[in-house]
Protein backbone atom coordinates (compact mmCIF):
# COMPACT_ATOMS: atom_id res chain seq x y z
CA UNK A 1 0.00 0.00 0.00
CA UNK A 2 1.35 3.41 -0.90
CA UNK A 3 1.48 6.42 1.08
CA UNK A 4 -1.39 8.21 -0.69
CA UNK A 5 -3.16 5.17 -0.33
CA UNK A 6 -2.83 4.95 3.76
CA UNK A 7 -3.46 8.89 3.57
CA UNK A 8 -6.51 8.33 1.97
CA UNK A 9 -8.16 5.74 3.63
CA UNK A 10 -7.16 7.66 6.98
CA UNK A 11 -9.11 11.09 5.62
CA UNK A 12 -11.88 8.89 5.06
CA UNK A 13 -11.86 7.85 8.48
CA UNK A 14 -11.05 11.42 9.95
CA UNK A 15 -13.82 12.89 8.23
CA UNK A 16 -16.63 10.11 8.78
CA UNK A 17 -17.06 8.76 5.69
CA UNK A 18 -17.08 6.01 3.18
CA UNK A 19 -15.98 5.59 -0.45
CA UNK A 20 -18.74 4.55 -2.91
CA UNK A 21 -18.46 3.41 -6.56
CA UNK A 22 -16.88 5.37 -9.25
CA UNK A 23 -16.56 4.34 -12.89
CA UNK A 24 -15.99 7.15 -14.15
CA UNK A 25 -12.94 8.78 -11.93
CA UNK A 26 -9.75 7.46 -13.45
CA UNK A 27 -7.71 10.10 -11.61
CA UNK A 28 -4.35 9.73 -9.54
CA UNK A 29 -4.90 8.49 -5.82
CA UNK A 30 -3.17 11.65 -4.51
CA UNK A 31 -5.21 14.00 -6.73
CA UNK A 32 -8.68 12.46 -5.11
CA UNK A 33 -7.04 13.19 -1.85
CA UNK A 34 -6.17 16.87 -2.34
CA UNK A 35 -9.80 17.10 -3.33
CA UNK A 36 -11.26 15.57 -0.30
CA UNK A 37 -9.11 17.90 1.75
CA UNK A 38 -9.80 20.91 -0.30
CA UNK A 39 -13.36 20.30 0.03
CA UNK A 40 -13.15 19.54 3.75
CA UNK A 41 -11.48 23.08 4.08
CA UNK A 42 -13.47 25.18 2.03
CA UNK A 43 -16.73 24.72 4.40
CA UNK A 44 -14.12 27.01 6.48
CA UNK A 45 -14.01 29.74 3.90
CA UNK A 46 -17.63 30.00 2.58
CA UNK A 47 -19.01 33.22 1.47
CA UNK A 48 -22.28 33.82 2.53
CA UNK A 49 -22.50 37.09 0.34
CA UNK A 50 -22.04 34.90 -2.38
CA UNK A 51 -24.93 32.94 -3.48
CA UNK A 52 -27.31 32.17 -6.29
CA UNK A 53 -31.41 32.92 -5.67
CA UNK A 54 -34.44 31.24 -6.95
CA UNK A 55 -37.93 31.86 -6.93
CA UNK A 56 -40.21 29.67 -5.29
CA UNK A 57 -43.90 29.92 -6.68
CA UNK A 58 -45.69 28.45 -3.76
CA UNK A 59 -44.98 28.49 -0.34
CA UNK A 60 -45.85 25.94 2.87
CA UNK A 61 -44.68 25.03 5.78
CA UNK A 62 -44.20 21.60 5.14
CA UNK A 63 -40.83 21.83 3.17
CA UNK A 64 -37.84 19.49 2.31
CA UNK A 65 -34.50 19.45 0.65
CA UNK A 66 -33.68 16.15 -0.63
CA UNK A 67 -30.93 15.28 -3.18
CA UNK A 68 -30.97 18.32 -4.86
CA UNK A 69 -34.48 18.79 -4.95
CA UNK A 70 -37.03 21.72 -3.25
CA UNK A 71 -40.11 19.64 -2.51
CA UNK A 72 -43.34 20.84 -0.40
CA UNK A 73 -46.96 19.96 0.95
CA UNK A 74 -49.98 22.14 1.51
CA UNK A 75 -51.83 20.24 3.80
CA UNK A 76 -54.82 22.09 3.51
CA UNK A 77 -55.04 22.81 0.09
CA UNK A 78 -53.69 19.24 -1.03
CA UNK A 79 -51.50 20.80 -3.29
CA UNK A 80 -47.62 19.86 -3.35
CA UNK A 81 -44.54 20.78 -5.75
CA UNK A 82 -41.08 19.52 -6.21
CA UNK A 83 -38.25 21.24 -8.29
CA UNK A 84 -34.56 20.85 -8.88
CA UNK A 85 -32.21 23.12 -7.13
CA UNK A 86 -30.10 24.80 -9.60
CA UNK A 87 -29.19 21.25 -10.96
CA UNK A 88 -25.67 20.33 -13.09
CA UNK A 89 -25.25 18.87 -16.05
CA UNK A 90 -25.10 15.11 -14.58
CA UNK A 91 -27.63 14.78 -12.57
CA UNK A 92 -31.07 13.09 -13.01
CA UNK A 93 -34.05 15.94 -12.25
CA UNK A 94 -37.66 15.67 -11.54
CA UNK A 95 -40.00 18.64 -11.67
CA UNK A 96 -43.56 17.89 -10.69
CA UNK A 97 -46.67 19.94 -9.53
CA UNK A 98 -49.68 18.19 -8.14
CA UNK A 99 -53.29 19.85 -7.53
CA UNK A 100 -55.96 19.07 -4.84
CA UNK A 101 -56.99 15.27 -5.89
CA UNK A 102 -53.92 14.03 -7.77
CA UNK A 103 -51.59 13.00 -5.09
CA UNK A 104 -53.46 10.08 -4.34
CA UNK A 105 -56.58 9.16 -6.68
CA UNK A 106 -58.24 6.77 -4.18
CA UNK A 107 -62.17 8.46 -4.03
CA UNK A 108 -63.18 9.89 -0.55
CA UNK A 109 -59.68 9.77 1.04
CA UNK A 110 -57.55 12.29 2.94
CA UNK A 111 -54.22 12.67 2.57
CA UNK A 112 -52.09 13.14 6.01
CA UNK A 113 -48.45 13.09 4.56
CA UNK A 114 -46.01 12.73 1.56
CA UNK A 115 -42.92 11.72 1.14
CA UNK A 116 -40.41 12.16 -1.89
CA UNK A 117 -37.36 10.27 -2.73
CA UNK A 118 -35.55 12.07 -5.60
CA UNK A 119 -33.07 9.65 -5.61
CA UNK A 120 -35.15 6.23 -5.47
CA UNK A 121 -38.04 8.53 -7.87
CA UNK A 122 -40.01 7.70 -4.87
CA UNK A 123 -43.37 9.10 -3.39
CA UNK A 124 -45.40 7.67 -0.44
CA UNK A 125 -48.18 9.03 0.20
CA UNK A 126 -50.30 8.14 3.93
CA UNK A 127 -53.55 8.76 3.56
CA UNK A 128 -56.68 7.85 5.44
CA UNK A 129 -60.52 6.75 4.69
CA UNK A 130 -63.26 6.87 7.15
CA UNK A 131 -66.34 4.93 7.33
CA UNK A 132 -68.91 5.22 9.63
CA UNK A 133 -67.13 3.84 12.49
CA UNK A 134 -64.05 3.74 12.24
CA UNK A 135 -60.86 4.91 9.68
CA UNK A 136 -58.85 2.75 7.71
CA UNK A 137 -55.02 4.21 6.85
CA UNK A 138 -52.60 3.21 4.25
CA UNK A 139 -49.60 4.37 2.52
CA UNK A 140 -49.66 4.75 -1.88
CA UNK A 141 -46.75 4.14 -3.46
CA UNK A 142 -45.35 5.35 -6.73
CA UNK A 143 -42.64 6.66 -9.32
CA UNK A 144 -42.40 10.05 -8.38
CA UNK A 145 -41.69 11.57 -11.99
CA UNK A 146 -44.98 9.88 -13.66
CA UNK A 147 -47.54 8.85 -10.85
CA UNK A 148 -47.55 5.35 -12.00
CA UNK A 149 -46.42 2.01 -10.21
CA UNK A 150 -42.97 1.98 -8.72
CA UNK A 151 -40.73 -0.73 -10.28
CA UNK A 152 -38.92 -1.63 -7.41
CA UNK A 153 -42.28 -1.42 -5.08
CA UNK A 154 -43.51 -5.17 -3.69
CA UNK A 155 -47.17 -3.38 -4.50
CA UNK A 156 -48.87 -0.51 -5.06
CA UNK A 157 -50.13 -0.43 -1.38
CA UNK A 158 -48.54 -0.53 2.41
CA UNK A 159 -50.89 -2.08 4.82
CA UNK A 160 -51.07 -1.18 8.54
CA UNK A 161 -51.15 -3.37 11.49
CA UNK A 162 -53.60 -2.48 13.93
CA UNK A 163 -53.00 -1.64 17.78
CA UNK A 164 -52.89 -4.62 19.58
CA UNK A 165 -55.72 -4.93 21.97
CA UNK A 166 -57.73 -2.16 20.58
CA UNK A 167 -60.59 -2.25 18.32
CA UNK A 168 -59.90 -0.39 15.45
CA UNK A 169 -63.51 1.47 16.12
CA UNK A 170 -62.30 2.82 18.98
CA UNK A 171 -58.83 4.21 17.10
CA UNK A 172 -59.17 8.04 15.58
CA UNK A 173 -55.73 8.93 14.29
CA UNK A 174 -54.26 12.94 14.90
CA UNK A 175 -51.32 13.20 13.26
CA UNK A 176 -49.16 10.87 10.90
CA UNK A 177 -45.78 11.48 9.46
CA UNK A 178 -43.79 8.90 7.27
CA UNK A 179 -39.87 9.14 6.68
CA UNK A 180 -37.87 6.84 4.86
CA UNK A 181 -34.13 5.48 4.03
CA UNK A 182 -33.38 3.20 1.53
CA UNK A 183 -35.77 0.10 0.78
CA UNK A 184 -37.98 0.72 4.38
CA UNK A 185 -40.25 3.35 4.85
CA UNK A 186 -41.66 4.73 8.74
CA UNK A 187 -44.68 6.03 9.26
CA UNK A 188 -45.04 7.45 12.80
CA UNK A 189 -48.76 8.67 13.90
CA UNK A 190 -50.49 9.61 17.01
CA UNK A 191 -53.83 8.33 17.87
CA UNK A 192 -56.34 8.49 20.72
CA UNK A 193 -57.94 5.55 21.58
CA UNK A 194 -61.60 5.50 23.35
CA UNK A 195 -61.31 2.94 26.55
CA UNK A 196 -64.20 1.65 27.85
CA UNK A 197 -64.22 1.49 32.24
CA UNK A 198 -67.64 0.65 32.61
CA UNK A 199 -69.08 3.26 34.02
CA UNK A 200 -67.54 5.87 31.41
CA UNK A 201 -65.72 5.85 28.23
CA UNK A 202 -62.09 8.33 28.39
CA UNK A 203 -59.58 8.71 25.89
CA UNK A 204 -55.84 7.88 25.85
CA UNK A 205 -53.06 8.64 23.49
CA UNK A 206 -50.46 6.88 22.31
CA UNK A 207 -47.99 6.82 19.35
CA UNK A 208 -47.57 3.84 17.21
CA UNK A 209 -44.36 3.83 14.89
CA UNK A 210 -44.39 0.80 11.85
CA UNK A 211 -41.42 0.06 9.07
CA UNK A 212 -41.61 -1.96 5.83
CA UNK A 213 -39.42 -3.12 3.63
CA UNK A 214 -41.53 -1.53 0.79
CA UNK A 215 -39.06 -3.40 -2.31
CA UNK A 216 -39.99 -6.79 -0.48
CA UNK A 217 -43.54 -6.94 1.11
CA UNK A 218 -46.73 -5.04 1.47
CA UNK A 219 -47.45 -5.94 5.06
CA UNK A 220 -45.13 -5.53 8.27
CA UNK A 221 -44.80 -6.91 11.45
CA UNK A 222 -41.73 -4.29 12.94
CA UNK A 223 -44.53 -2.37 14.49
CA UNK A 224 -44.23 -0.54 18.20
CA UNK A 225 -46.90 1.11 20.39
CA UNK A 226 -45.24 3.47 22.81
CA UNK A 227 -47.68 5.77 25.12
CA UNK A 228 -46.09 9.21 26.47
CA UNK A 229 -47.68 12.63 26.51
CA UNK A 230 -45.06 14.45 24.94
CA UNK A 231 -44.55 12.64 21.53
CA UNK A 232 -42.07 11.06 19.91
CA UNK A 233 -39.02 11.87 17.88
CA UNK A 234 -37.13 8.55 15.61
CA UNK A 235 -34.82 8.33 12.56
CA UNK A 236 -32.61 5.63 10.81
CA UNK A 237 -29.39 4.63 11.66
CA UNK A 238 -28.67 2.52 8.33
CA UNK A 239 -30.21 -0.44 6.68
CA UNK A 240 -30.83 -1.80 10.04
CA UNK A 241 -31.18 0.24 13.12
CA UNK A 242 -33.49 2.80 14.30
CA UNK A 243 -33.03 5.01 17.57
CA UNK A 244 -36.31 6.04 18.78
CA UNK A 245 -36.32 9.18 21.56
CA UNK A 246 -39.03 8.94 24.03
CA UNK A 247 -40.00 9.41 27.64
CA UNK A 248 -36.77 10.81 28.13
CA UNK A 249 -35.17 8.19 26.69
CA UNK A 250 -33.31 7.07 23.49
CA UNK A 251 -33.77 3.59 22.88
CA UNK A 252 -31.79 1.94 20.18
CA UNK A 253 -33.65 -1.12 17.96
CA UNK A 254 -32.66 -3.38 15.34
CA UNK A 255 -34.92 -3.85 12.39
CA UNK A 256 -32.87 -6.37 10.25
CA UNK A 257 -35.76 -9.02 10.78
CA UNK A 258 -39.01 -6.50 9.20
CA UNK A 259 -41.42 -9.78 9.94
CA UNK A 260 -40.93 -9.13 13.70
CA UNK A 261 -40.99 -6.57 16.37
CA UNK A 262 -38.31 -4.57 16.16
CA UNK A 263 -35.54 -5.65 19.03
CA UNK A 264 -34.34 -3.79 21.94
CA UNK A 265 -30.75 -3.31 21.86
CA UNK A 266 -29.96 -0.66 24.31
CA UNK A 267 -31.80 2.35 26.42
CA UNK A 268 -29.89 5.48 26.49
CA UNK A 269 -30.74 7.96 29.53
CA UNK A 270 -31.46 11.38 28.98
CA UNK A 271 -29.81 13.74 30.86
CA UNK A 272 -32.36 16.60 30.10
CA UNK A 273 -35.98 16.33 29.70
CA UNK A 274 -37.62 14.93 25.49
CA UNK A 275 -40.55 16.98 25.02
CA UNK A 276 -42.04 17.00 21.66
CA UNK A 277 -38.87 16.00 20.58
CA UNK A 278 -38.25 16.02 16.60
CA UNK A 279 -34.91 13.98 14.85
CA UNK A 280 -32.76 15.21 12.47
CA UNK A 281 -30.94 13.00 10.15
CA UNK A 282 -30.80 13.63 6.76
CA UNK A 283 -31.25 11.22 3.66
CA UNK A 284 -28.79 13.16 0.97
CA UNK A 285 -25.17 11.85 1.90
CA UNK A 286 -26.45 8.46 3.89
CA UNK A 287 -24.98 4.84 2.38
CA UNK A 288 -28.24 4.13 0.78
CA UNK A 289 -27.99 6.27 -2.49
CA UNK A 290 -28.96 4.88 -5.59
CA UNK A 291 -26.08 3.94 -8.13
CA UNK A 292 -26.74 6.23 -10.86
CA UNK A 293 -26.07 9.09 -7.86
CA UNK A 294 -23.24 7.13 -6.58
CA UNK A 295 -21.45 6.92 -9.73
CA UNK A 296 -21.25 10.83 -9.29
CA UNK A 297 -19.67 11.04 -6.07
CA UNK A 298 -16.69 9.05 -4.40
CA UNK A 299 -17.95 9.02 -1.05
CA UNK A 300 -20.90 8.69 1.41
CA UNK A 301 -21.65 9.26 5.10
CA UNK A 302 -20.77 6.57 7.29
CA UNK A 303 -23.49 6.01 9.60
CA UNK A 304 -21.23 4.75 12.53
CA UNK A 305 -19.43 7.92 12.60
CA UNK A 306 -21.60 11.10 11.79
CA UNK A 307 -23.88 13.17 13.58
CA UNK A 308 -27.92 13.20 14.66
CA UNK A 309 -29.61 16.35 15.75
CA UNK A 310 -32.74 15.87 18.25
CA UNK A 311 -33.96 19.25 19.08
CA UNK A 312 -36.44 19.53 22.44
CA UNK A 313 -39.17 21.66 23.08
CA UNK A 314 -39.81 24.00 26.65
CA UNK A 315 -37.29 25.01 26.79
CA UNK A 316 -35.79 24.79 23.26
CA UNK A 317 -32.76 22.50 23.19
CA UNK A 318 -30.69 21.36 20.56
CA UNK A 319 -28.56 17.65 20.85
CA UNK A 320 -25.69 17.04 18.25
CA UNK A 321 -24.94 13.38 19.17
CA UNK A 322 -22.15 11.29 17.46
CA UNK A 323 -23.82 8.30 16.04
CA UNK A 324 -20.55 6.08 17.04
CA UNK A 325 -22.14 5.71 20.46
CA UNK A 326 -24.82 3.72 18.68
CA UNK A 327 -22.79 1.33 17.31
CA UNK A 328 -20.55 0.87 20.36
CA UNK A 329 -23.19 -1.25 22.50
CA UNK A 330 -22.17 -4.19 24.44
CA UNK A 331 -25.04 -7.41 23.84
CA UNK A 332 -25.94 -7.21 27.57
CA UNK A 333 -26.67 -3.83 26.88
CA UNK A 334 -30.73 -3.74 26.81
CA UNK A 335 -31.37 -5.83 30.02
CA UNK A 336 -29.91 -2.26 32.08
CA UNK A 337 -30.48 1.75 31.18
CA UNK A 338 -27.52 3.53 29.96
CA UNK A 339 -26.60 6.52 32.45
CA UNK A 340 -26.28 9.64 30.82
CA UNK A 341 -22.93 10.50 32.15
CA UNK A 342 -21.38 7.06 30.56
CA UNK A 343 -22.99 8.14 27.90
CA UNK A 344 -23.30 11.83 26.96
CA UNK A 345 -20.70 13.89 28.00
CA UNK A 346 -18.20 12.97 25.46
CA UNK A 347 -20.50 12.17 22.36
CA UNK A 348 -22.98 15.36 22.69
CA UNK A 349 -22.98 18.95 22.46
CA UNK A 350 -26.32 20.78 23.84
CA UNK A 351 -27.12 24.20 22.81
CA UNK A 352 -30.25 26.35 24.50
CA UNK A 353 -32.54 28.38 22.35
CA UNK A 354 -34.90 31.09 23.35
CA UNK A 355 -36.21 32.00 20.46
CA UNK A 356 -37.21 30.28 17.58
CA UNK A 357 -34.47 27.11 16.47
CA UNK A 358 -33.11 26.36 13.06
CA UNK A 359 -30.72 23.71 12.19
CA UNK A 360 -29.72 21.48 10.05
CA UNK A 361 -27.14 18.03 9.39
CA UNK A 362 -25.24 17.27 7.15
CA UNK A 363 -22.09 14.15 8.10
CA UNK A 364 -20.36 15.94 10.87
CA UNK A 365 -21.23 19.52 9.71
CA UNK A 366 -24.32 21.48 11.47
CA UNK A 367 -25.44 24.66 10.50
CA UNK A 368 -27.11 26.52 13.00
CA UNK A 369 -28.41 29.68 13.47
CA UNK A 370 -28.46 31.84 16.76
CA UNK A 371 -29.72 35.44 17.37
CA UNK A 372 -27.09 38.68 17.31
CA UNK A 373 -26.82 39.95 20.08
CA UNK A 374 -27.25 38.48 23.93
CA UNK A 375 -30.78 40.78 24.70
CA UNK A 376 -33.99 39.40 26.36
CA UNK A 377 -35.67 41.31 24.07
CA UNK A 378 -37.30 39.84 20.47
CA UNK A 379 -34.21 39.48 18.23
CA UNK A 380 -34.13 40.81 14.56
CA UNK A 381 -31.54 39.19 13.48
CA UNK A 382 -29.82 35.96 12.99
CA UNK A 383 -25.90 34.82 12.36
CA UNK A 384 -25.36 31.53 11.15
CA UNK A 385 -23.07 29.31 12.94
CA UNK A 386 -20.87 26.54 10.56
CA UNK A 387 -20.01 23.78 12.95
CA UNK A 388 -17.69 20.60 11.64
CA UNK A 389 -17.30 17.97 14.07
CA UNK A 390 -15.08 15.35 12.30
CA UNK A 391 -11.94 14.44 13.95
CA UNK A 392 -10.05 16.14 11.20
CA UNK A 393 -11.88 19.54 11.18
CA UNK A 394 -8.76 20.89 13.07
CA UNK A 395 -6.40 19.55 10.63
CA UNK A 396 -8.81 20.76 7.16
CA UNK A 397 -9.32 24.06 8.72
CA UNK A 398 -5.81 25.29 8.17
CA UNK A 399 -5.62 28.47 10.58
CA UNK A 400 -9.76 28.81 9.92
CA UNK A 401 -12.92 28.78 12.48
CA UNK A 402 -12.26 28.90 16.22
CA UNK A 403 -11.76 25.43 18.28
CA UNK A 404 -14.32 24.84 20.69
CA UNK A 405 -13.18 22.01 23.19
CA UNK A 406 -13.68 23.38 26.25
CA UNK A 407 -16.96 21.67 28.55
CA UNK A 408 -19.78 23.76 28.05
CA UNK A 409 -22.68 23.19 30.70
CA UNK A 410 -26.38 23.73 30.87
CA UNK A 411 -28.07 24.08 33.98
CA UNK A 412 -31.58 23.72 34.88
CA UNK A 413 -34.23 22.31 37.56
CA UNK A 414 -34.74 18.82 38.06
CA UNK A 415 -38.10 16.92 39.00
CA UNK A 416 -37.60 17.69 42.76
CA UNK A 417 -36.54 21.39 42.07
CA UNK A 418 -33.06 20.75 42.16
CA UNK A 419 -30.17 22.17 40.71
CA UNK A 420 -28.36 20.28 38.27
CA UNK A 421 -25.72 21.31 35.53
CA UNK A 422 -25.21 19.09 32.68
CA UNK A 423 -21.65 19.47 30.92
CA UNK A 424 -20.99 18.12 27.26
CA UNK A 425 -17.77 18.46 25.86
CA UNK A 426 -18.03 17.16 21.82
CA UNK A 427 -15.04 18.96 20.44
CA UNK A 428 -16.12 21.07 16.98
CA UNK A 429 -14.83 23.75 15.11
CA UNK A 430 -16.91 26.69 13.90
CA UNK A 431 -16.86 29.63 11.41
CA UNK A 432 -19.69 32.44 12.12
CA UNK A 433 -21.19 34.20 9.08
CA UNK A 434 -20.31 37.96 9.13
CA UNK A 435 -23.72 38.37 7.38
CA UNK A 436 -26.78 38.94 9.04
CA UNK A 437 -30.25 37.38 7.91
CA UNK A 438 -33.52 38.25 8.96
CA UNK A 439 -35.33 37.08 11.99
CA UNK A 440 -38.73 37.19 10.46
CA UNK A 441 -37.66 36.44 6.48
CA UNK A 442 -35.07 33.55 7.41
CA UNK A 443 -37.99 30.15 7.13
CA UNK A 444 -36.00 27.36 7.23
CA UNK A 445 -32.36 26.17 6.23
CA UNK A 446 -30.86 22.96 4.93
CA UNK A 447 -27.18 21.76 4.52
CA UNK A 448 -25.96 18.96 2.17
CA UNK A 449 -22.07 17.80 1.48
CA UNK A 450 -22.06 20.77 -0.94
CA UNK A 451 -24.51 23.31 -0.55
CA UNK A 452 -26.14 25.43 1.84
CA UNK A 453 -30.22 26.46 1.43
CA UNK A 454 -31.83 29.21 2.49
CA UNK A 455 -35.51 29.95 2.30
CA UNK A 456 -37.26 33.52 2.14
CA UNK A 457 -40.13 34.77 2.41
CA UNK A 458 -41.87 38.18 3.09
CA UNK A 459 -44.33 38.91 5.92
CA UNK A 460 -47.67 38.28 3.17
CA UNK A 461 -45.83 35.29 1.46
CA UNK A 462 -46.24 36.93 -1.45
CA UNK A 463 -42.48 36.27 -2.88
CA UNK A 464 -40.77 33.08 -1.22
CA UNK A 465 -37.05 32.29 -2.71
CA UNK A 466 -34.47 30.06 -1.96
CA UNK A 467 -31.44 30.96 -1.85
CA UNK A 468 -28.41 29.01 -2.48
CA UNK A 469 -24.33 29.06 -1.26
CA UNK A 470 -21.97 26.83 -2.71
CA UNK A 471 -19.31 25.86 -0.52
CA UNK A 472 -17.30 24.83 -3.53
CA UNK A 473 -17.58 27.31 -6.87
CA UNK A 474 -16.51 30.39 -4.92
CA UNK A 475 -13.87 28.67 -2.94
CA UNK A 476 -11.44 26.13 -5.19
CA UNK A 477 -14.06 25.78 -8.02
CA UNK A 478 -14.98 22.41 -9.73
Amino acid sequence: MSSSELQHIIEFSGQGLLPVPNTHDHSPISKRLRLLRDKSHAWFNVDFHSFKTITVNSYSEQRHVADGHLYLWDQDEDLATIIPILPKPSQQTIERNWSPGTLCSVPNSTNLDVFMDPAQNLKAVVYRINHESDETLYVDLEALDCDSAHPNAAGRTLYLSGLPGYNDNRVQTTSAKLRGFGRHIALQRSVEVAVDHGVEIYHENMWQLQIWDWQRSTTSNSVLSITTLHGIGFCFLGNDRILVAANDNLKLYSIEDIDQTPQLLACFLSPLPLSYIQCLLPMDDTEHRSLSHAQQTTYTSDAKHRLICLIASFPTRVFIISTRVFFNVDVTAAATSIPWNHWCPSNTRIFEHHYSCKVHVSGNRVLQAFPVGTSDSNPHEYVLHMMDFSPLAMTNRRGLGRVVKETSAINFTGKFAESLTISTSLPYVEVVSDRKFSFDKLKAMWIDKDRIYLLNTNWMRTLTTLEVIDSLEWTIGN
